[in-house]
C-alpha cells in the first residue's frame, strides 16, 4: 500500500492504516454504529496500548487481556468489549488462513474481484456490505483492482459515488458521505 489514506482524519492514524493492511482491515471491522473516522482511529489506539500494531501479536494475545486493552478509556469503540473480541478473532483468522499476511486476501493466486469479495465475506465480522465497501476501498484508493472488482463491489464501486468510507479522501468527501448516509436513513424510514 503506497497511498496515504485520510480515513481517520488524523495523520498518525491514517499513516498506520496506509502502512498496515491489517490495521485497515481492523478499521473497517470497527466501522459500525460509530463515526467513520472514530472507527478508523481504533487501530492507532490499539497500537499505542500494545507498543506497536501486529496481527500476530494481537492473535497471540490472551483474549481477556486484549479485550481489557480495547475497553480502556478511551475505548476503541462504543462497544469496546464485543469489538475487541471481533478484532482478536479477525487477527486469529488472518494468522491461521493467510500466515499473518493480510494482503494475501486480495493477492494470493491472482484472484478476480468476485473471489476477493468471497474471501472478505469469510472474515469474522465481515458481512456482504462490509466486504463490498472494503473491496471498493481497495480499488478506489489503493489501486488493488482485480478483474470485475467494480461489479463485485456493487454500488460502492461506482466511480463518482459518495456512499461509504471507500469514497473518503479528505474532510469534504467525509461530509459528502455523511450527507448521503443521512439521506439514505431518512428515505428508509419513509
Amino acid at each position: 500500500m503506497t497511498r496515504t489514506l485520510q480515513l481517520a482524519q488524523d495523520p498518525d492514524a491514517d499513516k498506520l492504516l496506509s502502512d498496515d493492511p491489517f490495521a485497515l482491515l481492523t478499521g473497517m471491522l470497527l466501522d459500525q454504529q460509530i463515526g467513520m473516522e472514530v472507527a478508523f482511529a481504533g487501530p492507532k489506539k490499539i497500537a499505542e496500548r500494545m507498543g506497536g500494531f501486529s496481527v500476530t501479536r494481537i492473535a497471540e494475545c490472551d483474549l481477556d487481556e486484549f479485550v481489557e486493552l480495547c475497553v480502556h478509556k478511551p475505548a476503541i469503540h462504543r462497544y469496546g468489549g464485543s469489538m475487541g473480541k471481533r478484532v482478536h478473532a479477525l487477527a486469529e483468522y488472518v494468522v491461521e488462513h493467510y500466515d499473518g499476511h493480510t494482503e494475501r486476501i486480495w493477492t494470493e493466486g491472482d484472484p478476480d474481484g468476485t473471489e476477493v469479495l468471497k474471501r472478505l465475506k469469510a472474515l469474522p465480522g465481515y458481512g456482504d456490505q462490509k466486504a463490498k465497501i472494503f473491496l471498493a476501498l481497495l480499488g478506489k484508493q489503493l489501486g488493488v483492482r482485480p478483474a470485475d472488482w467494480r461489479e463485485a463491489a456493487g454500488a460502492y464501486g461506482d466511480e463518482d459515488a459518495r456512499r461509504s468510507i471507500a469514497d473518503v479522501v479528505d474532510d469534504t468527501t467525509l461530509q459528502e458521505v455523511r450527507s448521503f448516509k443521512k439521506a439514505a436513513k431518512a428515505a428508509a424510514k419513509k
